[in-house]
């Protein structure tokens, strides 16, 4: 008996060298299957860290060059001085949105706003000012819903991962028919790994996209207030002409 023991412990340690418990251990050992998945995993989280960083940083800048672009709108200078500073290519949404505001005005100005215009003008105006600000938000929120997916799917990504080599692990038992924890062990630890993956890439990308979600969010909200402000400025200049 003692010596069954002691080929059943060398046999133990034998198969727990052969399984390195580190992570490019379980990576190499893992099934073919269950690699595919890691790298999937992997790819997906590194892509999510990009799109996060930049983000950030858009949504930064964004902020502070509508903070800069109010400063100016609200100087009390002229508008159509702004206008001709900023030119064709505005380097924001908000300073977008006024352009193609200012531009709709102007081209009615230059044809002359006569009664029947005026009733259109601003229907126009505020018109081609929510068409810019939906083309902006568009562009702020892309990969928007790539971060969406992989808070989604990468945990059920993963899981499938473990599952497969949960059934390999248990085919291997069967066949070695070695049921010692030593020699299970690796082969679980090998599938876990994969959910492990999988709730990394996850976490993430759920939490960013939630942040950022609300932060466009509020962006827009402030792009809309300021076309409502705007439109409202266009207003009175149509009143004020309409009773000069």
């Amino acid at each position: 008996m003692d010596a069954l023991q002691t080929a059943q412990l060398a046999g133990n340690a034998a198969a727990t060298t052969a399984h390195e418990i580190t992570i490019l251990g379980l990576f190499w050992q893992a099934d073919a299957v269950v690699k595919i998945v890691m790298l999937m995993l992997v790819v997906a989280s590194i892509w999510c860290w990009a799109i996060i960083i930049e983000k950030l940083m858009r949504i930064r800048r964004l902020n502070a060059q509508a903070d800069a672009f109010e400063e100016a709108f609200w100087s009390g200078g002229s508008l159509d001085a702004l206008y001709d500073r900023i030119g064709q290519t505005p380097a924001d949404p908000m300073a977008a949105t006024f352009s193609a505001g200012m531009r709709e005005w102007r081209h009615a100005a230059d044809r002359g706003i006569g009664g029947t215009m005026k009733s259109s003008l601003q229907q126009r105006v505020e018109r081609v000012m929510a068409v810019t600000i939906g083309r902006e938000m568009a562009r702020a929120e892309r990969y928007m819903t790539f971060l969406a997916s992989v808070g989604s799917t990468a945990p059920f990504i993963g899981l499938f991962g473990t599952v497969w080599g949960i059934m390999n692990s248990f085919t291997s038992i069967a066949g070695s028919g070695n049921t010692s924890l030593a020699v299970v062990a690796p082969g679980i630890a090998e599938a876990l790994f994969a959910t492990a993956m999988g709730l990394l890439a996850a976490i993430p990308a759920v939490l960013s996209y939630n942040k950022f979600s609300t932060d466009l969010g509020r962006y827009a909200d402030r792009l809309d207030t300021f076309s409502g402000e705007f439109s409202a400025i266009l207003s009175r200049h149509l009143e004020e002409r309409g009773a000069a």
